[in-house]
């Protein structure tokens, strides 16, 4: 249990502190961590849960990974950031790795997945003016609807989320929106602007609006548009990256390379927050000093930790692991929405995947089923209303998804609605 000042506070008596004097920018589930460890987590009152959402896919390797835990204390206690005032001894080695980890030239180092998207749209915009020749201030970039990339005040500008955008304008211009999905609606933009158009952000799997997964060959086709427009490819795998979906990358099932890739989340495997940008010389030389930075951006700890957070993906073959186990995952969902009208389908990819409750999105059934899944020992959490996501730490067994997926089967089965 959480203490202070030597008085015991209970999961209550913490939500309530949140409440009075947090704002109110979240709607948490109502229950209070306290501890992680692998594919558990523990509450306040010491009741264990499988987490089936790993902080949106952070913690790929699973809470508090003793290399990782390692990793960090060791940097922590020589030298934990300089800025970029100077040069540190992590830096160029990380920066080294993570190129030829992921077939770059060049790395940009950044905290936050918003962070990494705000820096690849900067690159883009100031490669199509000084490499495509695009006039002062008419780039374009190309976004697809219901994306999620993030909550600044730009990129919320091309949200179609009422809740995410709303009251937050003027929104920053400069981006047009086609249907996810639609290779149709992204050729004839492309073709009627093509001069004019920079870039086109997309994530190979769209988390946030519900795991929605394009059919087959809709990145091959669209970075192949790209390409034939000058247009660069930027890819979103901030979330679907690590090995979330049985593949390093999302966009590796469609053999697509794009040519700015954003990460985040699992690159530290939620220990340390770090983002990166990634692409060729050609691109990522359009920036010069003074034109972009963070404080923190390429500090050692985060350095060390995502390093060893990138091995422990390879290491431990956690890509191959979620292929797995996703496909086992599927196929019991797909029988349980046999068995049940509470469930329409089943969609993902490795271990991002997503149940469709058969009710209206303004309902309350998802939340209340989470809140079912919660007391049987299982964390997840809708979105979207009527879809409830679920994304286990990829460390997590055979044994353990086989577990997990009884207590969902148990749950969908002896529910009933309020």
């Amino acid at each position: 249990m959480e203490t202070t000042r030597n008085k015991t506070l209970s999961s209550q008596e913490l939500m309530e502190l949140e409440n009075k004097h947090g704002a109110h920018n979240y709607h948490p589930l109502g229950v209070v961590l306290a501890k992680g460890e692998g594919v558990y987590v523990w509450d306040v009152e010491g009741k264990q849960y499988f987490d089936f959402l790993s902080a949106y896919s952070a913690v790929n390797q699973g809470h508090c990974h003793p290399r990782l835990v390692a990793a960090i204390t060791e940097q922590a206690s020589v030298l934990n950031l300089t800025s970029r005032a100077f040069y540190n001894d992590k830096l160029g080695v990380f920066e080294k790795f993570a190129t030829e980890y992921f077939g770059y030239e060049k790395l940009l180092p950044m905290n936050t997945g918003a962070e990494g998207v705000e820096t690849a749209i900067k690159i883009c915009r100031k490669w199509g003016y000084e490499k495509k020749g695009i006039p002062a201030n008419k780039a374009k970039i190309i976004v697809c609807g219901e994306n999620f990339h993030g909550r600044t005040v730009t990129i919320i500008s091309f949200s179609s989320d009422p809740d995410a955008k709303g009251s937050f304008g003027p929104y920053t211009p400069g981006f047009e929106s086609v249907p996810y999905n639609d290779l149709d609606a992204l050729k004839a933009v492309l073709e009627a602007d093509s001069a004019n158009i920079a870039g086109f952000l997309v994530e190979p799997i769209q988390g946030e609006a519900g795991v929605n997964v394009p059919d087959d060959g809709f990145l091959f086709v669209a970075h192949k548009l790209c390409k034939e427009h000058n247009v660069l490819f930027i890819g979103d795998e901030i979330q679907t990256g690590i090995a979330r979906t049985g593949r390093l990358l999302a966009c590796d099932y469609d053999n697509v390379r794009p040519d700015i890739l954003i990460l985040g989340k699992a690159v530290s495997g939620g220990m340390y927050p770090v983002s990166a940008v990634l692409a060729d010389n050609y691109i990522m030389d359009v920036i010069h000093p003074g034109q972009h930075g963070s404080t923190y951006g390429g500090n050692p700890m985060a350095c060390v930790v995502a390093m060893e957070a990138l091995k422990i993906v390879v290491e431990e073959d956690l890509a191959k692991n979620a292929y797995h186990l996703g496909v086992l995952f599927r196929n019991r969902m797909k029988k349980l929405a046999e068995k049940s009208n509470l469930v329409s389908s089943v969609r993902g990819k490795g271990l991002l995947n997503a149940v469709l409750v058969n009710d209206t999105p303004d309902s309350s059934t998802a939340m209340d089923i989470c809140i079912a899944l919660s007391k049987n020992g299982l964390l997840a959490k809708p979105t979207h209303g009527n879809i409830i996501r679920f994304a286990p730490p990829l460390v997590m067994t055979e044994e353990q998804l086989d577990a997990c997926c009884t207590i969902i089967e148990d749950t969908i089965l002896k529910f009933k609605k309020g």
